[in-house]
């Protein structure tokens, strides 16, 4: 008979034999029991977890030849002894059909299987489709299945498998009935290696079994893969027996042990690069992967937060507790974990994890790899130098506040609290909490920073300001959109140091007596000759905040000459003189005056024109009478 690895050997067959997963065992055989059998369900969870295997088991009770509480099947586990039972384990059953929905995802597979459930079981009592990998059938497909999963033939029964439950369509799940599979505890991974160990005649030790466990990460079908490979690879006794061993198992992974990097950040709590970079260099040296050295440090340095976190002692036995659920790790490796942890705060911890963790991410599209992780582990070093914000504000000193006086508010006698400047990063900043810049020479520690924070953010004022001192200004009346904006208040009337007249490089402060003059300069400054020249020769008209300039340039020559450069330095001049509008008109299209038409007694526009309101508005904005429309339904 051909070989077979542990994964599938040691299979389980029963739903008790399942490691890890009692909460849908213990489910199943209760519904089984009471025969409330659904007609949809979904498997998801972690790989290697069991899915398929409680899928088959499942399909072996329900058609399972013999009745529960019969001799041969007194329970709800599946005999395994009648036909049905032992085909469906061999995996040639007619009415079991197990699927690859990686493969056969497509509407046309879902179809055909819609078509075949019509038909009833060639045999057994349930025709059970299992879907393994269920989250790769597209949404085509499963919108094709919906109608079938909601009322399914009564001999029909859909069992869907996956890892990502996420990608199934909330019709899908929300008709069918959905368990979660956890993952494997560490000592279950165990228990279950130690005994499969037994039945192989394999010699090995708590360490190394350990070892396995740790790197099946959950998984059982990984952990026994790895220990299949092990067992391979293992040197063989004096009676012939694979022996299993520690250093082999890691030399076998690629791994190094955890004892190097407890090493390690003895010598960042010790402030020695020299030695975090000797390690280092000793683990590449030796052949070993930046990635693979980084992944294992952030899993130590996980670990170590956590036995920070539950207060685990160097000298304990095992985790208990939250210590025991978070730390699926050996009980010698919770120790060091706990070792390394006693060197460092909370705080600190998560700080190094955090700075693995993205030098890990960086590892995965870096070229020089080895450079960042050498980079990584100094910054450990560098993050242990650093002083905490709250010590470093407690050192600053406190400031006295000013005795109060009963003169009024607003004479040089009463002395008021000076507003805190606005630095770059936009907080205040208080120059009497700075003795080398205020000259004081009080360093009296600040009792908490927060409490000094929260006074340099909301100032407080001597006396409120009366409102009745203000003095309102009047706003000057606005015109359409050549209104002006209203000269802005004296310097002295706002307390402001008084602003000069004129400043280099900034247009339109110091109004020019004469627009024109003032464009023609500009323009010639700024080597536009022609331009000048045009509009020196043009007639312009200034009125209601308008300029209107009557060139001598035909339509097709103004733009060319008057540019856009051209034009935006005449509009910087204009608007330097309060002039907001500008008008260019070539020299033959001057617009002639329009004269209004009468209107003819009687018409639509004539009523208009009779209106209060309408006589109003022409009254105000000057406006012009154009289009008349009436709405008015005829009689």
């Amino acid at each position: 008979m051909a070989y077979q690895v542990l994964a599938r050997k040691y299979r389980p067959q029963r739903f008790a034999d399942v490691v890890g997963q009692d909460h849908v065992t213990v489910t199943l055989c209760n519904a089984l029991n009471q025969n409330r059998i659904a007609h949809g369900y979904i498997f998801s969870g972690h790989r290697g977890i069991g899915k398929t295997t409680i899928a088959r088991i499942l399909a072996m009770a329900l058609n399972c030849r013999n009745a529960i509480g019969s001799t041969t099947r007194p329970t709800a586990e599946p005999c395994e002894v009648c036909e049905s039972c032992t085909e469906i384990r061999a995996g040639n059953a007619v009415d079991v059909i197990e699927i690859d929905a990686a493969t056969n995802r497509g509407i046309d597979e879902i179809r055909e299987l819609r078509d075949a459930a019509r038909y009833a079981p060639a045999r057994d009592r349930y025709k059970i489709y299992i879907l393994d990998e269920a989250h790769q059938i597209t949404d085509a497909a499963f919108n094709a299945l919906l109608k079938t999963l909601e009322e399914p033939p009564p001999h029909i029964i859909f069992m869907m498998a996956t890892t990502q439950p996420e990608d199934l369509p909330q019709t899908i799940r929300s008709r069918c009935q959905h368990f979660s599979f956890h993952a494997v505890k560490l000592v279950d991974i165990l228990g279950q290696l130690r005994s499969i160990a037994a039945s192989e005649a394999v010699l090995a030790d708590d360490s190394a079994l350990a070892l396995l466990a740790e790197a099946g990460d959950g998984s059982m079908r990984d952990a026994l893969s790895i220990m299949d490979q092990a067992i391979a690879s293992a040197p063989t006794s004096d009676d012939g027996h694979p022996r299993l061993d520690a250093a082999q198992i890691r030399e076998l992974m690629g791994t190094v042990p955890n004892a190097v990097f407890e090493r390690i950040l003895e010598a960042v709590n010790a402030n020695n690069s020299a030695e975090v970079m000797t390690a280092a260099n000793q683990l590449l040296d030796a052949g070993n992967s930046p990635a693979q050295l980084a992944r294992q440090c952030v899993r130590y340095l996980r670990n170590a937060l956590i036995a920070k976190i539950a207060d685990l002692s160097p000298e304990g036995e095992s985790a208990e507790g939250i210590g025991n659920e978070l730390l699926q790790i050996s009980p010698d490796e919770q120790r060091r974990a706990a070792r390394t942890a006693a060197l460092f705060s909370e705080e600190e911890l998560s700080r190094f994890l955090q700075v693995m963790l993205r030098t890990f991410d960086e590892l995965g599209y870096r070229q020089e790899q080895r450079f960042h992780f050498e980079l990584g582990l100094l910054k450990l070093v560098h993050l242990r130098r650093l002083l905490p914000i709250e010590e470093a504000l407690s050192q600053l000193p406190v400031a006295k506040p000013a005795a109060p006086s009963a003169s009024k508010v607003g004479t040089p006698s009463s002395p008021r609290t000076a507003a805190p400047s606005i630095t770059k990063s936009g907080t205040p900043f208080m120059p009497e909490l700075h003795p080398r810049m205020s000259g004081k020479s009080d360093t009296t520690p600040a009792f908490s920073p927060f409490e000094q924070d929260k006074a340099c953010r909301r100032p407080e004022m001597s006396a409120p300001i009366p409102i009745s001192s203000a003095v309102p200004q009047p706003i000057p009346e606005t015109r359409g959109a050549t209104a002006l904006a209203p000269a802005p208040a004296p310097a002295a009337e706002l307390g402001a140091p008084p602003m000069p007249e004129s400043h280099p490089g900034m247009s339109g402060i110091v109004a020019p007596a004469d627009p024109q003059l003032a464009a023609v300069q500009a323009l010639t400054a700024a080597a536009l000759t022609s331009a000048a020249e045009a509009l020196d020769d043009a007639d312009w008209t200034i009125a209601d905040g308008e300029a209107r300039i009557q060139t001598t340039l035909t339509k097709t020559m103004l733009p060319v000459v008057l540019n856009p450069d051209a034009e935006k330095i005449l509009r910087s001049v204009l608007r330097g003189a309060g002039i907001l509008k500008l008008t260019l008109l070539p020299a033959a299209d001057v617009p002639a005056a329009k004269k209004p038409r009468p209107a003819r007694t009687g018409t639509v526009q004539a009523r208009a024109l009779e209106h209060p309101m309408v006589q109003q508005a022409q009254k105000l904005f000057s406006a012009e009478l154009q289009t008349v429309i009436d709405l008015r339904e005829p009689d």
